[in-house]
């Protein structure tokens, strides 16, 4: 007599167990979940490659395995090899930080000196015991932070390495079955196959262009700044060269928030010709690859205000980690395409 879909108690029940089932199956998954997000992301990047190998040698396995051989050697190992390196000077910083934090305090305290006998300065009557008060807390909490995120990483070595093989394990079939997956879910999703191929457009877009920007834009401009800080005698350029890398996909700041103090600081400590090359450097050659490479490598693939891509970054960051970087504009981008697709119904039904 009623007709209407679930409107009986069975298909009620029905309903809710395949609601609990597929909760506890994302929650079985949880764990995994950056995992699969960079297999699917590094398969998408991978996979005019994978299908132009399957049109010559035809064999799905085959292309699929040479393509994950070519992601481990392009990719993974040279962040593997700066990764480790990283470690390395991530350690010295902290010991430094740890002790030498009377040294740093003396620079500091010698600084602050400074600027109260500079004419200029004078009239601000800088508080020398405060600042030394706050420098010694933000010594004190950079050398926490590092400890603490380098205690985390050698303590979860195990888990990192299970992560990882389940990421190659999974760009593998993703590569070879990535087709099937995007059919069955389409199948089983109660979504036009119109919206689906949106968000999947939307999704790759992003993604790919986030890291696009951040691994050759950023890493230009890292690989510059580092070098240019190696030159003129600053400590640990590899891992400033790395903050660089990470910052410069920040809109408007980018990495010029490391080589501006770089080079006051160095003029103000009197090393007047290496202050004067960094910002120099900074302003005419690592400021200029983001003004020149910025239009060719993203066009308009990130349709999206430079303001919600910086939020969406230090969200991303803020509650996913490391990967927050991409998941952050990724989820920005899916939710203004999906009020995209509500409006363009809305006004479909409205017309009808």
């Amino acid at each position: 007599m009623n007709d209407k879909p679930f409107a009986n108690f069975q298909n009620i029940i029905f309903i809710s167990l395949l609601g609990i089932i597929t909760l506890f199956f994302g929650y079985l998954l949880k764990v995994f979940f950056f995992a699969i997000f960079w297999a699917v992301l590094i398969a998408g990047i991978f996979s005019p490659l994978n299908k132009s190998l399957v049109k010559k040698l035809k064999s799905k396995n085959l292309c699929a395995g040479l393509t994950l051989l070519a992601v481990l050697v392009c990719l993974i190992l040279p962040l593997g090899l700066l990764v480790s390196l990283l470690i390395n000077e991530s350690m010295e910083i902290y010991q430094a930080v740890d002790s030498n934090e009377s040294k740093l305090l003396g620079n500091i305290t010698w600084l602050i000196n400074y600027l109260n006998n500079h004419p200029l300065f004078a009239r601000l009557d800088i508080n020398h015991e405060f600042f030394t008060g706050k420098s010694a807390e933000i010594l004190k909490a950079v050398s926490e932070f590092i400890f603490k995120n380098l205690s985390q990483l050698t303590q979860n070595t195990i888990l990192l390495v299970i992560q990882f093989a389940v990421m190659l394990y999974s760009l593998f079939y993703f590569l070879r079955d990535g087709d099937t997956f995007i059919n069955a879910i389409t199948r089983y999703l109660p979504m036009n196959k119109y919206h689906m191929d949106t968000f999947i457009h939307h999704f790759l877009t992003t993604a790919k262009a986030t890291l696009k920007f951040t691994f050759i834009i950023g890493g230009i401009q890292g690989l510059l700044g580092g070098l240019i800080f190696y030159l003129t005698g600053i400590e640990r350029a590899l891992v400033w060269g790395v903050l660089m890398v990470g910052l410069a996909i920040i809109p408007a700041v980018g990495c010029s928030i490391i080589w501006v103090p770089a080079g006051i600081i160095m003029l103000f400590q009197g090393h007047i010709w290496q202050g004067v090359v960094i910002l120099v450097f900074g302003a005419v050659v690592i400021s200029s690859v983001d003004n020149l490479l910025r239009p060719i490598l993203l066009g308009r693939d990130i349709q999206m205000h430079s303001l919600l891509l910086f939020l969406s970054i230090l969200g991303g960051l803020a509650i996913f980690g490391f990967s927050g970087f991409v998941l952050g504009p990724v989820i920005a981008s899916l939710f203004l395409a999906s009020w995209r697709l509500f409006l363009e119904l809305y006004k479909k039904e409205k017309i009808e």
